[in-house]
C-alpha cells in the first residue's frame, strides 16, 4: 500500500534519492517512459521526478566528469551536523560537508566504513518522498558490503530505532556485495523502486536502452532486478 504524502520522517530512515546524470534530458526520457514519472526545474539544470504530481526523486546534471553517475539514497536527520559528528565518532567519513540547499534543507554526503557512500538530509521546505512504496515509487535501498557485520555494528549504532525501535519497518537492508556485483567491486547502496511486474519492467529497462546486472531474483523482502540506465546508473527493480 502507498504511503502518502508522508512529512516527517525519524532519523534513519530513507527521506530522499537523487541521481547524478551527464544528460538530465535523456535521464528524463529513460525514467520518464519507465515509470511514467513528469519533470519539472529544479534550479541548477536539475528536475523534479513527479509521480502522478508528487515528489519522488530529483535529477540533477553531473557538473564534473570525474564524479560517479550514481542513485544515492538520503537518511532523515533532525540535525545533520550532530549526525555527521556521530558518523565520524563510529567510524565513517564525512564526503561533503552539510550546506543549506535554498529554503528546501540542509545535506551532506557520508561513506560508513566500508566505503558506502549515502547522504543526509535535514528537512525544511522539502521534507522528502511525497510518496513511497507505490508502483514507479522508492521502495527499498539495498546495501551491497564488502564487510557485512562492520556494515551492521555502524548502522545499527547510528539508526538503532529506526532499524530496531518499536513499531520500526526499515525500508533498507544489506547484503555481501558478491550477492549481484563482482568480487573487488566497491561498497554500495543500491536504491530499489517498486513495479508490478519485474519481467516486465526490465524489458522496458532494455527498449530504452539500459542494461540488466542481475536478472530477478528472489529476496527476503521481494522479487528484485538490478539494472542500469541509459547513462549508467545502478538501480534495482522490487515487486513485491
Amino acid at each position: 500500500m502507498a504511503e502518502n504524502r508522508t512529512s516527517e520522517y525519524t532519523e534513519g530512515v530513507p527521506c530522499w534519492v537523487d541521481v547524478q546524470l551527464p544528460d538530465v534530458e535523456a535521464g528524463k526520457r529513460f525514467y520518464g517512459g519507465l515509470f511514467g514519472w513528469t519533470f519539472d526545474d529544479a534550479g541548477g539544470g536539475a528536475v523534479w521526478a513527479r509521480l502522478d504530481g508528487v515528489a519522488v526523486a530529483r535529477l540533477a546534471r553531473k557538473r564534473d566528469g570525474r564524479m560517479p553517475t550514481v542513485w544515492t539514497v538520503y537518511f532523515a536527520t533532525p540535525d545533520v551536523r550532530d549526525l555527521a559528528r556521530r558518523i565520524l565518532a563510529v567510524g565513517g567519513r564525512i564526503v561533503n560537508d552539510p550546506v543549506p540547499v535554498g529554503d528546501l534543507g540542509t545535506a551532506a554526503l557520508a561513506a560508513d566504513p566500508t566505503g558506502a557512500v549515502f547522504g543526509l538530509w535535514q528537512a525544511a521546505g522539502h521534507p522528502g518522498f511525497g510518496v513511497r512504496h507505490a508502483p514507479g515509487g522508492f521502495a527499498w535501498a539495498q546495501l551491497y558490503t564488502s564487510d557485512p557485520d562492520t556494515a551492521d555494528a555502524f548502522y545499527g549504532h547510528l539508526f538503532t530505532a529506526a532499524l530496531f525501535g518499536a513499531g520500526a519497518e526499515p525500508d533498507v537492508g544489506r547484503a555481501p556485495v558478491t550477492e549481484v556485483f563482482a568480487a573487488g567491486m566497491p561498497s554500495q547502496f543500491v536504491v530499489h523502486f517498486r513495479t508490478g511486474d519485474v519481467g516486465a519492467a526490465v524489458g522496458a529497462v532494455l527498449e530504452l536502452g539500459g542494461r540488466v546486472q542481475a536478472p530477478p531474483f528472489e529476496t527476503s523482502y521481494g522479487k528484485v532486478a538490478v539494472v542500469t540506465d541509459n547513462q549508467g546508473a545502478t538501480f534495482a527493480l522490487l515487486q513485491r
